[in-house]
């Protein structure tokens, strides 16, 4: 009885080529979880930098409070006056100039140069620059529409303080009236806070 001699199939590669196909779709998978994972590490890192600049802004508002209480106290006539010394004290006798309402002053930063705005300050704080690596500008404006003494006409006035309770702001009808001579005109604050990786945050604060 004679034998066949064995013969091996011929290999035509197609598994390999499968393979090879599964191993690309599953290098692109791979890429394009680890570029998601960046993307949303970047997202957060974005967010918490500007919740730190936004909670930064404080910082403005305290020392914008505390230049205007002093000027009350010690020389109020100069706050019905746009000056120089106040410009560069980032305080404005109106609310005109600068136009803060116009989003491109807002963000034009000749708007919040060293002449025409005011850095925070605090023992932690140096040239407007905090730990956090913030930098804060602000700048005060009073609510009125001419830069002289304030009056019912020209000026809004918040509600007079009553008792130990909380002040508010008067309702539409009675806004601009004089009710007593406690009253003081309101100032608009508004704070620009400049962080790491060009992070950028405004805030406003009205007082009286």
């Amino acid at each position: 009885m004679s034998k066949k001699a064995f013969k091996p199939a011929v290999q035509q590669g197609v598994v390999l080529f499968i393979a090879l196909i599964a191993l690309v779709v599953m290098s692109l998978a791979a890429v394009a979880l680890i570029r998601s994972v960046d993307t949303n590490t970047m997202i957060a890192g974005n967010l918490a930098f500007k919740q730190s600049a936004l909670v930064s802004s404080d910082r403005g508002v305290e020392t914008a409070l505390a230049w205007v209480e002093a000027k009350t106290i010690a020389t109020p006539a100069d706050l019905n006056a746009d000056t120089t010394a106040n410009a560069d004290n980032g305080y404005y006798a109106t609310y005109l100039t600068p136009n803060l309402d116009s989003d491109a002053v807002l963000k034009d930063s000749d708007t919040w140069a060293d002449a025409k705005s005011a850095y925070a300050t605090g023992a932690d704080i140096a040239a407007g620059t905090g730990p956090d690596g913030n930098n804060i500008r602000y700048i005060v404006q009073r609510m009125c529409r001419e830069a002289v003494a304030p009056t019912a006409d020209k000026c809004l006035f918040g509600e007079a303080e009553l008792g130990t309770g909380s002040k508010g702001v008067k309702d539409a009808t009675e806004a601009g009236a004089i009710i007593n001579s406690q009253q003081s005109p309101m100032y608009r604050v508004t704070v620009r806070v400049t962080g790491p990786k060009n992070t950028v945050s405004y805030a406003q604060t009205f007082v009286y």
